[in-house]
Order: C-alpha cells, then sequence, then structure tokens
C-alpha cells in the first residue's frame, strides 16, 4: 500500500460503540488500538488483545494467536472497585501497572486468567487513568457480570509492542485476529 489511508479502506471496517465490542468480547479476542503508546514491560489498555476471562480454553485460544507456547499465562485488567471480590489482594490497594501477581479466590470463575499456581498478574484499573478502556470492562461487566478482561500486549511473540496504526494492522494481516 502507498499510504495508511489505502490500507485501512481495504479493510473491513464499521463504528461500533464499548457494548458493541463487549458483546464480541464473549466469545471472540480483540485488539485495541488507541492513545498515546505504553512504556514498560505490561499492555494497560492502549495497546492490547483482550478477550474473556471465564472461558476455560480462553488461554490456549490467545496463545494460538499470538504463536505463543501453550503454557504461557495471561494477565487480568479489574475494575479497581470490584478487586475484593475476585483477587486476595494481601494488604496490596492497587496495581495500575501489572505488576503484582495475587490469589485468586475463586479460579472457576476466571480461568483463562489464572497461573497453575493459582495466581493471577492483575491490573487495577480506575477510570481516570484510562476512561476508554475503564469503560469499555465496564460495558463487559454491565453484560456478564465480569469486571475484568484477559490483557496482554498487542504483538505476536518475539515482537516488539505495536506501536503505530501501520504496525497494528500489519500485525492484523499476520495473525487470525479477527477483530
Amino acid at each position: 500500500y502507498d499510504n495508511i489511508e489505502d490500507k485501512i479502506k481495504n479493510c473491513k471496517t464499521r463504528k461500533v460503540t464499548k457494548n458493541d465490542v463487549a458483546k464480541i468480547l464473549e466469545k471472540e479476542v480483540v485488539a485495541i488500538w488507541q492513545g498515546r503508546s505504553e512504556q514498560g514491560p505490561r499492555a494497560l489498555g492502549n495497546r492490547s488483545i483482550l478477550f474473556n476471562p471465564r472461558l476455560k480454553d480462553g488461554k490456549d485460544t490467545v496463545n494460538e494467536i499470538k504463536k505463543r507456547e501453550w503454557f504461557r499465562p495471561f494477565a487480568g485488567t479489574i475494575l479497581y472497585e470490584h478487586k475484593e471480590k475476585y483477587f486476595d489482594m494481601n494488604k496490596l490497594d492497587e496495581s495500575p501497572f501489572m505488576t503484582y501477581a495475587v490469589d485468586v479466590k475463586n479460579k472457576d470463575e476466571i480461568p483463562a486468567i489464572t497461573h497453575i499456581d493459582n495466581t493471577c498478574r492483575i491490573q487495577t484499573l480506575k477510570k481516570e487513568f484510562n476512561e476508554h478502556f475503564y469503560e469499555l470492562i465496564e460495558a463487559f461487566y454491565k453484560l456478564t457480570g465480569t469486571p475484568i478482561l484477559l490483557n496482554t500486549s498487542f504483538n505476536l511473540a518475539g515482537e516488539p509492542m505495536v506501536e503505530t496504526i501501520e504496525d497494528a494492522l500489519d500485525t492484523l494481516e499476520r495473525s487470525k485476529l479477527k477483530y
């Protein structure tokens, strides 16, 4: 393609709401690219691949898309106000940068993000940290009763996280991501 506009025109696109995306996330993996890029070792909602944490085979589905080994675990992003219901925070108030693994209270509720040792690396999300990402998880919560999404970096195995819209579209073309 000569320019990004041609590449975007070649994609199937449609306007969607947060509620539309939440509905898709019940059964499909969704990549999001929004706002400023992120730095550091974790995806925090601007360059993320997201999925339903309630699905038993969710980890396998996302690992296949990312072309990663079967045993690689995933993190979860939870709305801050619901953290105590799902996780034993052990005196930890928050984990906004996904730097802590905490015990999962009921692994059967969120098997796609529960590691083999019954922990999950979590991001606790407050609305003022990332309003659009918060509202997407909130829409998923209203639809499913679960205020959490599986969250991993928007990239394929061995590659850096996507930076530009061109990187995002290239990754979509080379993967099994549909959304």
